[in-house]
């Protein structure tokens, strides 16, 4: 049975947050669908990191509501959540030399259990996430030992070895070079394709976003959405100009995504 791409994941209801008093997000609504890939896009300071946050169960809002799969987040437990959800963080530091297939096993640690062995499914999963992110060769390397592009590969790999509906990224792609970058955004169309993924992913790169997402959600000063809807309507030169505060041209091509070509003066 095809899935229903109707079917609403993520309901948020004029939800604020503070962080010690001060206001961070400010009237969040949202109805984010299964089976799309979102980006989430905004200058620094926006509020993505915080909306981030909000998305994944680790911080509540301070007014408002969000439900997850018609249920609120804050009563999934900890393991249950990450049956359903992943994510990768913008960060990443380890304490303990763990390999990198230590790592990507870690992903499947929700369905093992703490006394539990994995399975040839799990083996399965990981070979698949450690091929598609490039990292076979790094599978018995220390990850502390790693560089940082490398470490947010592992990450990636992790969360796609979890087999999750939904995937949350944040600046996953930051610290890589363009090719892996790419590869990324690749493995998470494939996966919002196949097998009806909904990844939420705050990216820095506008250029990225246009080619791979169906929706972006834009973020502005003071922590509030300033527009959500299909890349195609929403990706203007005013929106870039208001935004972000540069000039730019969006190059439409047929049977293309939009393509960005920023305008400056030459020196």
């Amino acid at each position: 049975m095809a899935a229903d791409l109707s079917t609403t994941i993520y309901t948020l209801d004029g939800c604020d947050f503070s962080y010690r008093g001060t206001p961070c997000l400010s009237d969040i609504t949202l109805s984010l669908k299964k089976g799309r890939m979102y980006g989430l896009i905004g200058p620094n300071g926006s509020g993505k990191t915080t909306l981030i946050n909000l998305l994944t169960g680790s911080t509540h809002p301070t007014s408002g509501t969000i439900l997850f799969k018609d249920r609120p987040i804050h009563t999934y437990t900890k393991p249950d959540l990450a049956k359903v959800l992943s994510f990768v963080p913008q960060t990443f530091s380890m304490d303990f030399d763990y390999t990198v297939s230590e790592v990507v096993m870690m992903g499947r640690h929700p369905y093992i259990g703490r006394f539990g062995s994995p399975c040839t499914r799990d083996y399965e999963l990981i070979e698949s996430a450690l091929t598609i992110l490039d990292i076979q060769h790094l599978k018995d390397r220390y990850v502390t030992r790693l560089s940082g592009g490398e470490r947010q590969r592992v990450l990636v790999a992790r969360a796609l070895a979890q087999d999750t509906e939904v995937m949350v990224l944040d600046e996953a792609t930051a610290s890589l070079d363009v090719r892996h970058s790419i590869d990324i955004m690749k493995a998470l169309r494939a996966k919002v394709i196949d097998a009806k993924l909904t990844a939420i992913a705050a990216i820095h790169d506008l250029d990225l976003a246009a080619s791979f997402c169906d929706e972006l959600i834009v973020m502005h000063q003071g922590g509030r959405i300033h527009s959500a809807g299909d890349v195609s309507e929403l990706l203007t030169p005013k929106l870039l100009k208001n935004i972000f505060g540069v000039e730019a041209t969006i190059l439409h091509v047929p049977d293309e995504t939009p393509h960005i070509h920023y305008r400056y003066n030459h020196v």
